[in-house]
């Protein structure tokens, strides 16, 4: 058995107390939280502290706070020696106070509040000062999830900019296009399939295999309809830019 104090309340924390409050061989000792009406929902209010010296004794604290609350948040703990981990992908271990042993839990996933996930596909990316303290983590991830890897503060940096760029700026690119169709009164429904169908093909092709379009073709006709239909001048420099970029690799 695992014991375990969360500290935060957002929304990884949020995702992480759902999947081992479901976890037989974890205990959730507390979950600290400034405000316990966020969380109370879902753990009683007697496992629930905002006060740093109530903090109970665990296995692993799993600090689950903006990356520039982490350090504050470390520094604040009244206790030594004892395992304490964040859950940033860009963070160092080193933002973590030196008076505790020091680690990350990264679930490289994106997390919606109110959207549910299936925690047993998120890679976990695992980092720490010593062997033991791995062993800890490394068994606290394959309670959850089916995806350990020991990455480094490094290693982990670059796949934080590279997760950007496969999720959230995907993701900005869907709301252009939402936003075209609503403009144009069109179901954006209809594009669905073929979201999906691009996000599954790269499970079985490279990125650059699975490319395709009028930039790769250099369908210069079609390239300039398109930038002549778009009149959003930071849309246009999107799509010039992407482009460029699509025949340039």
């Amino acid at each position: 058995m695992i014991k375990v104090v969360i500290i935060g309340s957002g929304n990884v924390a949020q995702h992480l107390l759902k999947v081992m409050l479901n976890t037989e061989e974890v205990t959730i000792v507390q979950v600290f939280a400034r405000s316990k009406e966020s969380i109370s929902h879902l753990i009683v209010e007697n496992q629930i502290t905002s006060t740093y010296n109530d903090i109970k004794e665990a296995d692993v604290y799993i600090i689950s706070v903006s990356d520039n609350a982490i350090a504050e948040v470390a520094s604040n703990l009244p206790f030594k020696n004892r395992l304490v981990v964040h859950t940033s992908g860009t963070s160092e271990l080193s933002v973590l106070d030196n008076k505790n042993r020091k680690g990350v839990f990264y679930p490289l996933q994106t997390f919606s509040r109110s959207k549910a996930v299936d925690f047993s596909t998120i890679p976990i990316c695992l980092e720490t000062e010593n062997e033991r303290d791995y062993a800890i983590l490394k068994a606290l991830a394959d309670l959850i999830s089916k995806k350990a890897y020991a990455i480094s503060s490094e290693q982990r940096k670059s796949l934080h900019v590279a997760a950007v760029f496969v999720c959230n700026f995907v993701n900005h690119l869907y709301q252009i296009g939402n936003e075209i169709c609503n403009e144009n009164k069109v179901p954006f429904e209809i594009l669905q399939p073929l979201i999906i169908e691009t996000a599954n093909k790269i499970t079985q092709l490279s990125p650059k295999e699975a490319q395709t379009g009028p930039a790769l073709r250099n369908d210069t006709k079609t390239i300039e309809k398109h930038m002549d239909f778009l009149q959003e001048s930071n849309y246009k420099e999107l799509y010039k830019l992407l482009t460029q970029s699509i025949q340039n690799v």
